[in-house]
């Protein structure tokens, strides 16, 4: 019989070799997609608001003759926000005011201590200049992912945020312009793809340079955010969605089997897992998905994903559980267990944990209030979510006494020569009290 989803148990020989396989996802590596975008990027370095408006009007299926047309003002993302129905504008109205006063605690201070020689030690955080937004244009169109990229930024201080959004075929969507207005965006453009990044990286005789480029797009916008790093900030390069779900056989079978369907529904390689030590649970578990799958809007893409990246995962009881959680270091992780804030301290690689059977990932999508942009691919093992700390910058500040100078130009000088570099020596030296 043909299974809905993989089934893993930890006592099988080859459990280890099929979990790697499970795992395993190509990032962005297309050479055609490559050679493409590099022509793009290069196109829009060199002629600006001209090749932005020919490839609008090429992939986006647009008639602009001017950046003029690509452009929404402040006036009419207001207009979009009060023609919401009450519902909606509601709705995102309280999931923006969770995320500020989530990232509002997240706002590092400057610093500074003296040592015992008098000299001043600190550290200064700076607001970024300018951001810039990318948000999915079409049927990917995203209001969630404009309050979560822009208002960390917002509370960050950071002076201006620019938005770039597509609108194939000319279709804008009301809910992104709503939520813009909501974020406290400065400037739209409706531009997208790799141009749009080219954009923001580079500047044109429109669209300002920013200094970090944050938000999700296709293959063309991840591969011209990995081409332009270096010149230009990102926050990172996005694999598929993920969720997993560690279970001690106590949460409905019903509920469960909804939380894999709510990363799975995203695309074909979503990857959704659920890992547990009750055979009954399980069972149970894999037979709610079989009654559900086919009823989801989005059944088709559902299967697919749960086919070809799910699992259901039998592991011995919670210590092998919590190993392979930091093994996998999931995007999302649900706690959906008794007590979960006493596993909360094993959990070492985590975009994000769900604490508890109540706890949906569906709500940090949305409203909690934390950020949903979280590292995918296994790179919670040294990422983080996008927050207010991804939009400021760090510097130290060294103010020396005339003692603490001299008492350091002793040591420097030391280190100095034993590296010759007698300038670096002879700088220390000067200021050495006689």
């Amino acid at each position: 019989m043909d299974t809905l989803i993989n089934r893993l148990d930890s006592r099988d020989t080859d459990f280890t070799a099929r979990l790697d396989r499970l795992l395993s996802w190509e990032g962005v590596s297309d050479a055609e997609v490559q050679h493409r975008v590099t022509d793009i990027l290069a196109r829009v370095k060199q002629e600006g608001d001209a090749a932005l408006v020919e490839f609008s009007n090429r992939f986006d299926r647009l008639n602009v003759s001017s950046m003029a047309e690509l452009v929404i003002g402040a006036e009419r993302l207001a207009q979009a926000y009060a023609d919401l129905p009450a519902d909606q504008r509601e709705a995102l109205a309280v999931a923006a005011e969770r995320v500020r006063v989530y990232h509002e605690h997240q706002k590092p201070e400057s610093w500074s201590f003296k040592d015992e020689h008098g000299s001043l030690l600190g550290q200064k955080v700076t607001p970024l200049d300018r951001a810039g937004i990318y948000v999915p244009g079409g049927k990917a169109a995203y209001p969630s992912s404009v309050l979560m990229n822009a208002i960390p930024a917002h509370v960050a201080g950071v002076r201006e945020i620019i938005m770039v959004v597509p609108t194939p075929d000319g279709v804008v969507n009301e809910l992104v312009l709503a939520a813009a207005h909501l974020a406290g965006i400065d400037r739209v453009f409706t531009i997208g793809g790799a141009q749009a990044v080219a954009a923001l990286a580079y500047g044109t005789e429109t669209v300002p340079r920013v200094d970090k480029i944050v938000g999700p797009g296709n293959i063309y916008v991840a591969t011209a955010k990995r081409a332009v790093f270096g010149q230009v900030g990102i926050d990172m390069i996005a694999g598929p969605s993920e969720i997993l779900v560690v279970s001690d056989g106590v949460t409905d079978p019903d509920w469960l089997a909804m939380d894999l369907f709510s990363q799975a529904e995203h695309d074909e390689d979503a990857q959704a897992i659920l890992i547990g030590w009750d055979d009954e649970h399980l069972a149970a578990v894999e037979a709610a998905i079989e009654r559900l799958a086919p009823t989801m809007e989005r059944a088709e893409i559902i299967l697919t994903s749960l086919r070809e990246r799910g699992a259901l995962i039998r592991v011995s009881g919670p210590e092998q559980a919590l190993e392979l959680t930091n093994r996998i270091a999931p995007e999302h992780l649900e706690l959906s267990v008794a007590n979960p804030e006493e596993w909360v301290e094993g959990v070492r690689h985590a975009g994000a944990i769900f604490m508890g059977s109540h706890t949906s990932e569906a709500l940090g999508d949305y409203c909690a209030g934390p950020n949903h942009v979280l590292p995918t691919s296994g790179t919670a093992r040294f990422s983080s979510p996008l927050g207010v700390y991804d939009f400021q910058k760090r510097s130290s500040l060294i103010q020396c006494s005339p003692e603490g100078a001299s008492v350091l130009g002793r040591t420097a000088s030391v280190l100095a020569r034993g590296e010759s570099l007698t300038a670096h020596a002879r700088s220390a030296e000067n200021r050495i009290l006689d």
